[in-house]
């Protein structure tokens, strides 16, 4: 079936402190990664929260970095339904270094059947998490043990 966009949202949690607070750094990452000149426009909300807007030949990206809660939330939307989000997903995640992902891709514009449209959801654990969560339930098991 046909579309006409695509667009992926990105839940980035426990980013890396160091990257969350050089406005410069985010937007020439987003500059090299796109190839071409965006047009990018950033905004200090409050100072503990900023968003960085790039609209480029096809498409735009959108991040909203909140740093004290280490939290960044991107989205990325492509005007043709050939491109591939992905890539500039990538080098996001890269460089915010985040603990936890969870990513929801979008077909728009797809005028397909009406249970086509539901969105498909992805959640990524880094594998640091993943080791502290799991020697945190092992510790709770020996502690209930124990009582």
């Amino acid at each position: 079936m046909k579309i006409l966009a695509r667009q992926l949202t990105l839940d980035l949690y426990n980013c890396d402190t160091s990257r969350l607070s050089n406005v410069d750094e985010i937007k020439a990452t987003l500059v090299n990664v796109i190839g071409e000149e965006p047009r990018l426009t950033s905004d200090f909300i409050d100072e503990e929260h900023f968003s960085i807007i790039g609209a480029f030949d096809g498409g735009h990206v959108a991040l909203h970095v909140y740093k004290v809660l280490r939290y960044v939330a991107a989205d990325i939307f492509t005007c043709d339904d050939t491109d591939d989000t992905e890539e500039l997903a990538k080098v996001i995640r890269n460089f915010f270094r985040p603990d936890k992902i969870k990513s929801t891709s979008l077909k728009r514009g797809d005028f397909g059947l009406e249970r086509d449209m539901k969105p498909k959801i992805k959640i990524r654990v880094a594998p640091l998490r993943k080791v502290k969560n799991a020697g945190a339930k092992v510790v709770k098991k020996l502690v209930r043990r124990g009582k």
